[in-house]
Order: C-alpha cells, then sequence, then structure tokens
C-alpha cells in the first residue's frame, strides 16, 4: 500500500534539503542562466518538472500529445530540440527506446529516470506486493554521481521491445496474466504512477536545478517541499475514496496502471489487448465477452484520446461500463499543480465507474 512506501520516501527528502543548499554553495561560481531550459520525453516527467521548476522556468516536452513513446518518429526539430537543453528526462530504454541512439549527440546532462535511486520498480508478472527498491538512497548518498549523464549506462540493457500489437491476438487475462506486449520479466516503466516515485523524481530534478541554477535554490527547494506536502494530501483522500473499490471488478485495454493499482489495493480483473486498426477474430471477441459475462457488473477502461472501436461492441448487452483512464495526463496544462491533478482524474475516474456498478 502507497502509505508505507510513501512514508519510506519522505525521510529521504528532508535529507536532501541540505545536500540542496550544500549543492547551491558549491557551485555558487557556476555561471547563472537566466532559466535552465528543461526537456522531458513525456508529459508525465514534464508535469513533475513543472512543479519544481515553478515560478523559475517552464519545461517543454518532446513528444505531442497522444504520440507513443514506445516507437515514435523523431524530426530533425526533435532532435535539434534534445540537444539544445540544458536538462533532458526520459523514462530510459525500456520506454522510449527510439532515444538512445539520439542521446549520444548531446553535451548536456541526459537523466533516465528509471535508473534514479530510491525508487521503487515494478516488473511485469509480479504479483501485487511484489514490487521492490532497486535503488536504494544510502547514508550520505550523492544524487548526482548515480545519474547516467554521460556515459548512458541504461543502453547496456538495449532498446525496448517496440509494442509490436498483433491484432489477432487478445489477452483477456487472469490476475496474473498481462499485456501480451509486456513481457514476464521486463520493467514496468510507468513508474511515475506511484506517487512516492514521483517524489523521488522531484529531488533529482530539484538537485539537477540547483546545479546548473544555484541562484535560485531556495525556490526549488520550497517547491520541492511544497510538492511534497500535496501529495501527501492527496494520497490521503484517494485512500478514502478507493478504500470501497477493491472488490469490484474491472478491465483495461493497456497494462499501464498496476504502479497505481497497488498503491490504493485495487487489482484489474483482466487485460484486453487489441493493438492496430484491424479488428481481432470473432473467436477472440466471444472469449472477451465470456470473460465480461462471468464477471458481472464491472468497468472496463480505455486510454485517451481515442474509444477502441472493439469497446461498444464488447460491452453491448451486458451490466458493463466503459470509462477513459489517462495515465499520461493528455490535455492538461504543466503547471504546477499538473501532476496531481494527473493522479487526481486517475482516481477519481476509477472510482466514479466503481460506484456506479
Amino acid at each position: 500500500m502507497l502509505p508505507i512506501q510513501f512514508n519510506r520516501v519522505l525521510p529521504v527528502f528532508r535529507l536532501f534539503s541540505i545536500p540542496l543548499l550544500v549543492t547551491a554553495s558549491l557551485f555558487s561560481s557556476a555561471p547563472v542562466l537566466a532559466e535552465v531550459e528543461v526537456l522531458t520525453s513525456i508529459k508525465p516527467l514534464q508535469l513533475i518538472a513543472a512543479a519544481v521548476q515553478e515560478g523559475v522556468g517552464k519545461p517543454g516536452v518532446l513528444l505531442p500529445p497522444g504520440a507513443s513513446p514506445h516507437h515514435y518518429a523523431m524530426r530533425p526539430s526533435d532532435v535539434r530540440q534534445i540537444r539544445s537543453a540544458d536538462l533532458f528526462y526520459w523514462i530510459g530504454p525500456d520506454m522510449e527506446g527510439f532515444l538512445a541512439p539520439v542521446l549520444n549527440g548531446r553535451k548536456g546532462p541526459s537523466i533516465a529516470i528509471q535508473s534514479l535511486p530510491g525508487l521503487t520498480l515494478r516488473h511485469f508478472g509480479e504479483a501485487s506486493g511484489e514490487a521492490h527498491d532497486d535503488h536504494e538512497h544510502g547514508a550520505g548518498h550523492d544524487h548526482r554521481d548515480e545519474h547516467a549523464h554521460d556515459d548512458h549506462d541504461e543502453q547496456a540493457h538495449g532498446a525496448h521491445e517496440a509494442h509490436d500489437h498483433a491484432a489477432s491476438e487478445v489477452h483477456a487475462a487472469d490476475h496474473d496474466e498481462h499485456d501480451h506486449a509486456h513481457r514476464p520479466g521486463s520493467l514496468d516503466a510507468h513508474l511515475w504512477l506511484l506517487p512516492a516515485n514521483a517524489v523521488v523524481i522531484a529531488e533529482g530534478m530539484a538537485t539537477d536545478m540547483v546545479k546548473l541554477d544555484p541562484a535560485n535554490a531556495q525556490r526549488y527547494q520550497a517547491n520541492l517541499e511544497a510538492f511534497r506536502q500535496r501529495l501527501g494530501e492527496l494520497d490521503r483522500r484517494l485512500q478514502k475514496r478507493l478504500s470501497n473499490a477493491s472488490s469490484k471488478p474491472f478491465f483495461v485495454f493497456h497494462e499501464a496502471y498496476d504502479y497505481f493499482e497497488v498503491a490504493y489495493g485495487i487489482r484489474h480483473a483482466g487485460v484486453f489487448s487489441a493493438g492496430g486498426e484491424a479488428q481481432p477474430g470473432a473467436r477472440h471477441v466471444a472469449e472477451m465477452r465470456q470473460r465480461l459475462e462471468q464477471a458481472g457488473p464491472s468497468c472496463v477502461f480505455h486510454e485517451p484520446p481515442t474509444r477502441p472501436r472493439l469497446a461498444d461492441s464488447l460491452v453491448r448487452g451486458l451490466p458493463v461500463r466503459v470509462a477513459e483512464l489517462d495515465a499520461i495526463g493528455y490535455g492538461l496544462d504543466a503547471n504546477v499543480g499538473g501532476y496531481e491533478r494527473l493522479i487526481e482524474h486517475l482516481g477519481t475516474s476509477l472510482a466514479e465507474c466503481l460506484e456506479s456498478l
């Protein structure tokens, strides 16, 4: 449950309060930038960066709304944008494998979030309680030394296998089954959906920004503390709101929500994965409908911006509701409260549908 994970992160934040100020003094002789140019690969990282950079600058994002982080085709302007940024944040090769070759041409820091110390990471195929901390904060830990800024050690893992959604394959999964696009044992890179991880990410970003802009160290620290406090309050609201939803069945079209589900004690009953424009065969649709019939009143969630054509035919005549579940923050403004709105909308969407059953 999140309170345990979240509370584990809070002492780490307090330890970071002093290093942030120390870092400011260490780099006080460095040139002061008018604004640190921060670029992130995907919207959720931009939302976290916006909270840290509030009042100092506005981070940019590489991928446009609706673009897939797994197989995005970059334009020359994207490459120029990456190379000109002072700080570039991406999840890592398990999410945006297409970025690894481009980052070799960068002179500035490129931070793979999945390699940050202190994160709670999950792997596909794990049971609900098996999330673990792969990168523990140790005493006297220096955040700057842990970043894969220049050598990009993460590339040794290889690019993430692209999401090859075979249109003929549909998985109607039990609790221990998974989206066929995510290989068992591979990293679940949707790590931003655990608010405790968002605090760790924000800590790292604040330290990086202080290094480049020591004059605004106190502002970055204040923003970081405010972010932590807002997430604590949001966590308490969501714990209360979702406490009665754990027994209600729901299905998803993409196995992207495990971090959030584990945090709040809920679990999807199955994954309907039907990628591409072609519709799955009649046998597969029948299997999916059978799962819904067995579940009884339930919810089926899809991602924005489009509703799968299959959804309506699947639920026709069944006591099943179709709703949207946004893991990316589609349409959200990148401002100081953006990340909290992403998480709150996720919880509210789940609660409203499940409470209506």
